[in-house]
């Protein structure tokens, strides 16, 4: 006989999940106390339930296993819903435990609000954002519970799963020989497989395209098919523009990069795009950040195939008013190991001039441009352009979101084996800090990690510093510090006159920032400070150098924006600060997308 709280501690150690991030409470401390009585895995403490679920969500990216985070009942199990939200639209298998009130103190039918201290219905609060939410409340059901919610959190599209424990239900006494487990019907144990003609109508496609355009998203890591890119992208000689979550997976001087491409994407990706006359999209889901709006804009004198497991994110298509050439729910895996064994031996078109005109795009704009290397205070294009250059090819690197990733995205040039991890769908600002402490653990603790962040975003998790002094990770954080959240605040010079309410320091913006350097310090964190772009290159390189974590203070000026963006009403080719019109329709192979210039408030001006 055994302690249920021993049995799940088991559980979870058999996954081969090395660490649990958990904060303690009067509902989880049974299940943190079995952990920490084992040798075969460990908990990890942050200071807020909700960096917990992250730090769950970027262990599970990098280890390619489940994920697992530990919260308490109420308050503790609400705080992780960002986290879970994250998980959920990236498709990431995260196992998160959250402890319940004891079944005596149950509210049942009463009518009341609560009974029991911090009862909560967490179960009904999740279930739009995971895969499986389940209360358990009887013992013998523990293990078919646990055994269903990890099968469902890795089959088809991947996500995360809750699983919620009463507190005297942790203490009970079971044998676990009389726990009946449970068996997955035998089709949601099968990966679905592209047929045979799916993969000759895209080879007779690609036969017959002038302007073919390969689009790969976070799909295709998630399905194992990542060592295969770089294959399926010479079968098919045509260039590439990655989702922001793919981007690590084309090295930056690779001559098929055609760039990111979106809202917030490069001009060359987005040129590429939308000048294509066929466009291979596999593993992404393509949001309306990637496609602007309206969806029937992107792409829209190309034909169009799309291949995604999941067939709610092929039927959105149509209906947003664009149309698929061959819609194929298939794991990506099996269809690029299928689409490879199909063109062996046979030859595509050579899109030669398809491919220079391309590259030459990517040339005439570059995301740093010759004129902010001349500027003097610290530009944060040329900060991504010279981190790339000092980074390591297995580096792991965390971004947190508004400006931050999209100046990464956009500027940063990968090599082969680098990572570059955010939460990219649900973008909540402090993912970077957790993300890059999950990251590590994930890493054994021994590999570096680097984390970008602007100051906005480090101010909702910044007491995660106390965790990375704690177990001296070898994080290396840059913080982005412009006093304000600038991607906001282009959205208020594009609408709203650049009145910087609630985006600013000061008594007009209302935000108020720290010494972060001090703060820093104050957790024993060592320091560097970047000011002029002359700091930038010593600065980073000293900073990498460091042994355990590091905090560098990167000063950029306010003004500093995400250059080039599109706004809405225009599509995404035609980006903010808007190019001559004679530079920009000379670039335009299909028909331009007229625009109501006149609903418009004026463009912003180029720097």
């Amino acid at each position: 006989m055994i302690k249920v709280s021993d049995y799940i501690a088991g559980f979870v150690a058999g996954l081969g999940i090395k660490h649990a991030f958990a904060i303690t409470g009067g509902a989880s401390i049974h299940m943190i106390h079995s952990i920490a009585e084992r040798s075969d895995i460990d908990y990890v403490c942050p200071h807020h339930e909700q960096a917990g679920a992250m730090e769950a969500d970027a262990y599970a990216r990098i280890s390619g296993n489940l994920g697992c985070a530990i919260a308490t009942s109420g308050p503790g199990a609400t705080n992780l819903v960002t986290g879970i939200a994250g998980a959920w639209f990236d498709s990431v298998p995260v196992l998160y435990l959250t402890g319940q009130v004891a079944r005596f103190r149950f509210k049942g039918e009463t009518g009341v609000r609560q009974m029991g201290f911090q009862e909560t219905d967490i179960v009904s609060m999740v279930k739009p954002v995971t895969k499986y939410a389940v209360l358990v409340e009887k013992a013998e059901d523990l293990r078919y519970e646990l055994e269903r919610a990890v099968h469902i959190a890795r089959e088809g599209r991947p996500g995360p799963v809750l699983v919620d424990i009463p507190d005297d239900l942790q203490r009970e006494m079971i044998d676990p020989s009389t726990l009946r487990g449970y068996e997955p019907p035998p089709a949601t144990a099968m990966k679905k497989a592209p047929s045979a003609d799916q993969i000759s109508q895209c080879v007779e496609l690609l036969r017959g395209a002038s302007r073919p355009v390969l689009v790969l998203g976070f799909g295709v890591r998630l399905s194992g098919a990542a060592a295969l890119v770089p294959e399926l992208m010479a079968r098919i000689g045509a260039p590439v523009c990655p989702s922001w979550a793919a981007a690590d997976m084309i090295p930056g001087d690779d001559p098929l990069l055609g760039g990111t491409f979106g809202t917030h994407g490069s001009r060359a990706g987005n040129f590429t795009i939308q000048n294509a006359d066929l466009v291979l999209c596999i593993g992404a889901r393509l949001s309306t950040r990637e496609t602007g709006s309206p969806t029937s804009s992107w792409a829209r004198e190309a034909k169009t195939v799309i291949v995604d497991v999941d067939p709610s994110e092929l039927r959105k298509f149509p209906a947003f008013g664009k149309p698929l050439e061959l819609a194929v729910e298939a794991d990506a895996k099996l269809f690029i190991e299928a689409l490879i064994a199909a063109l062996k031996g046979q030859s595509l078109p050579a899109y030669g001039e398809w491919t220079a005109r391309v590259a030459d795009w990517r040339r005439r704009y570059p995301a740093c441009l010759p004129a902010y290397r001349q500027e003097t205070l610290a530009n944060p294009y040329v900060f991504v352009e010279t981190l790339s250059r000092h980074l390591h090819d297995d580096d792991v690197i965390v971004v947190d979101t508004g400006c931050a990733v999209a100046w990464m995205a956009q500027g940063f040039q990968f090599r082969r084996g680098q990572r570059m991890l955010h939460a990219f769908n649900n973008t909540p600002m402090g993912y970077g800090l957790p993300g890059a402490i999950g990251a590590a653990f994930a890493l054994g603790g021994k590999r570096r990690v680097i984390c970008v962040a602007g100051d906005g975003s480090f101010m909702m998790n910044m007491q995660e510093m106390a965790t990375l002094q704690h177990h001296q990770l070898p994080v290396k954080l840059f913080l982005i510090n412009n006093n304000g959240y600038s991607m906001v605040q282009q959205t208020q010079e594009q609408w709203l006159g650049g009145k910087y309410y609630a985006t600013s320091q000061g008594p007009e913006g209302g935000l108020s920032f720290p010494d972060f350097s001090a703060l820093a310090k104050s957790f024993s964190v060592d320091v560097t400070e970047i000011v002029r772009n002359d700091d930038i290159e010593p600065s980073v390189g000293r900073t990498l150098q460091l042994p355990g974590p590091a905090l560098c203070n990167v000063h950029i000026a306010s003004g500093s924006r995400v250059i080039p963006q599109s706004r809405f009403g225009y599509p995404i080719e035609d980006s903010e600060p808007l190019l001559p019109r004679d530079e920009f329709l000379a670039n335009m192979i299909v028909k331009p997308m007229p625009v109501s210039l006149q609903d418009l408030p004026p463009p912003a001006k180029a720097r």
